[in-house]
């Protein structure tokens, strides 16, 4: 039933400051007024909304204030150059010192996460084709010991 992103909402504490934010990470104004702005994720599909509020600059833990967007696996493996050359921070993961994307093969996907200006958790992430025998693999993977792994098990 559930077929993608159809919005999602920040709070944000100056609403100009993540306006420029995230039209440097390339998402399309779509509207605002007064307090709210909006971003297309997909045009006419799914969109961020962005909330100005002094409500809003109470910390919240990063599960209600996180947004994933999907890229494709190469678009992942450049990530890191890519924010870096928008002067936006990638940020390790949970327990993870790491900023350098990786991979999940237990949930067949890939991450790399960064923050907004008002420490909204990013991600960036992506759907990874995960062979029968490595499923089972819980442990957080580089794309490097995960390609190496699975050299030749794709075809």
């Amino acid at each position: 039933m559930i077929k993608g992103l159809y919005e999602a909402h920040l709070p944000v504490k100056n609403l100009e400051v993540s306006i420029e934010f995230y039209r440097k990470l390339g998402l399309k104004f779509a509207w605002r007024d007064e307090d709210t702005a909006f971003f297309w994720i997909e045009e006419g599909k799914s969109w961020l909304g962005l909330w100005e509020g002094k409500e809003y600059q109470t910390p919240y833990h990063p599960s209600l204030r996180h947004i994933a967007f999907r890229v494709t696996y190469q678009d992942l493996k450049e990530s890191v150059k890519w924010l870096e050359s928008i002067k936006v921070e990638p940020v390790p993961f949970g327990r993870r010192t790491s900023i350098e994307p990786f991979v999940r093969p237990n949930q067949g996907n890939a991450s790399v996460y960064f923050n907004d200006p008002d420490r909204n958790s990013l991600e960036l992430i992506c759907y990874v084709k995960v062979p029968n025998e490595l499923k089972h693999i819980t442990e957080k993977l580089s794309f490097g010991d995960w390609e190496n792994l699975v050299k030749g098990k794709l075809t």
